[in-house]
């Protein structure tokens, strides 16, 4: 028998409200403390280590001849696969009318913007001297520098500077109802920030009407953009010659892990929210987490056959580059292990969805998330450096090995997004008030409407 969505008879206009007002309001000496902890610890292993690489330059990472680009850009491309899928499932769930993305479409977007913070600091920490970046600009100047606009790398920054600024306004065109329907509760500095940003919202038809059109629009406009920007970031690599990376099949390649990746990273942020704030239990439910097993499920078999596409027309190459390169790839240590743990995570660990029992577990919601997400950061690792490791001329190999830095700045990037994550729910809702209010239906007392 086919599992039928729950509904939401039990949900008031006014619980909704309440619900949502006390994830914001209601948080103990722990939490401030905890959200204190993840800021200090991203200022240690974040900022300071970047400030030491600013000071004493590059060298003190392990970038060398030929391997310009580790675990920088490893964590540029798959941070921007987190902050591409964030917003394509709001997106594409919206346009389809799907009813349950209701409760996990700003938790989606919210990823989206502090992921998207995230893959711009990267660019800058791998230039080395940001302060240089204005020369990226193409302006007449008197060094006779000029951006290639042929470059995928000038692709880049046209695509995500665009999807940037469309999931901003996608983002914050859904919170203007409901900032608006809080700042009649809220109090103090709350209040007033909320009837700033509202911009005089009152809940006429013709509000509505254009915070309707407008939600469409731009999530027409950024499903298409989604796919196009992550198969632009794999034309840095497919467009090139190296062995390893000129391969056609990366556009799909990259798109599907970036969808794979968030889909876990969504997964594993509202099974923490729940753990949090017990009230989010009668809004993401076990039908939500089937939901999202399946299009995970999908996903990892979509992944795993593109997987075999990319050795496979390697192989089928046949040239002493491909196959060197392959062969460190795939039988050398530690790149065969990593390679396998690779495949356990993305691969084999996901088919345990296909037990809907599963889906809903504590195994499933916490367990599964966290190794597809390791294991989408081991194939972006198993692509950049290893295959710039065997680019070539064998008297320029070079191994590479990230030094304490860059791993010190890498886990301190990801404190830097937990700290952010958790001080935004303190001043905006996780929950969209009023899509879940479309779910309760006209409130009811005594019989009567009211």
């Amino acid at each position: 028998m086919a599992q039928q969505e729950p509904e939401s008879n039990n949900l008031t206009y006014k619980g909704v409200n309440e619900d949502v007002m006390g994830i914001i309001t209601r948080s103990g000496l722990g939490y401030y403390l905890l959200t204190g902890a993840f800021a200090l610890a991203a200022i240690g292993l974040f900022i300071m280590p970047w400030a030491y690489q600013i000071y004493l330059g590059q060298g003190v990472t392990g970038l060398n001849a030929p391997v310009f680009w580790g675990i920088y850009l490893v964590n540029f491309v798959f941070w921007v696969g987190i902050a591409h899928a964030g917003t394509l499932i709001s997106a594409m769930l919206f346009i389809t009318q799907t009813p349950w993305r209701r409760a996990i479409a700003r938790g989606a977007e919210t990823m989206t913007l502090f992921a998207l913070v995230l893959v711009t600091l990267f660019i800058f920490i791998h230039m080395g001297r940001p302060w240089n970046f204005y020369w990226t600009f193409p302006y007449p100047n008197q060094r006779q520098l000029w951006t290639s606009f042929v470059s995928p790398i000038t692709f880049d920054v046209f695509a995500i500077g665009t999807y940037t600024t469309s999931s901003i306004v996608f983002l914050y065109f859904g919170l203007i109802p409901d900032i608006a329907a809080l700042s009649h509760t809220a109090t103090g500095w709350r209040k007033a920030l909320y009837e700033t940003l509202s911009w005089g919202w009152r809940g006429t038809d013709a509000q509505w009407s254009v915070q309707a059109k407008a939600c469409m629009f731009f999530s027409a406009f950024i499903m298409p953009l989604v796919v196009s920007v992550h198969s632009v970031v794999s034309w840095d690599f497919a467009l090139s010659v190296v062995p390893g990376f000129s391969k056609t099949v990366f556009a799909p390649y990259f798109v599907t892990g970036a969808l794979l990746s968030g889909f876990a990273g969504v997964l594993l942020m509202l099974s923490i929210m729940r753990e949090v704030y017990p009230v989010m239990k009668k809004y993401v439910t076990n039908y939500h987490y089937d939901r999202i097993g399946v299009f995970v499920l999908v996903l990892s078999l979509t992944w795993s056959y593109l997987t075999l596409m990319e050795v496979a027309t390697g192989l089928y190459a046949n040239t002493s580059l491909e196959m060197e390169h392959l062969k460190f790839k795939l039988a050398t240590p530690p790149y065969l292990q990593l390679f396998a743990l690779m495949i356990f995570c993305n691969t084999v660990m996901p088919l345990v969805f296909i037990v809907r029992k599963v889906r809903p577990s504590r195994f499933g919601r916490f367990v599964v998330p966290v190794f597809v997400l390791t294991g989408m950061w081991l194939e972006r690792y198993l692509i950049i450096p290893n295959s710039l490791s065997r680019k070539f001329l064998p008297w320029m190999w070079h191994d590479y090995a990230p030094t304490w830095v860059e791993a010190s700045i890498a886990v301190g990037t990801l404190c830097g997004f937990i700290a952010m994550f958790m001080m935004f729910i303190k001043v905006f809702p996780i929950i969209s008030l009023f899509e879940v209010k479309e779910d309760v239906g006209i409130p009811m007392r005594n019989g009567k409407r009211h």
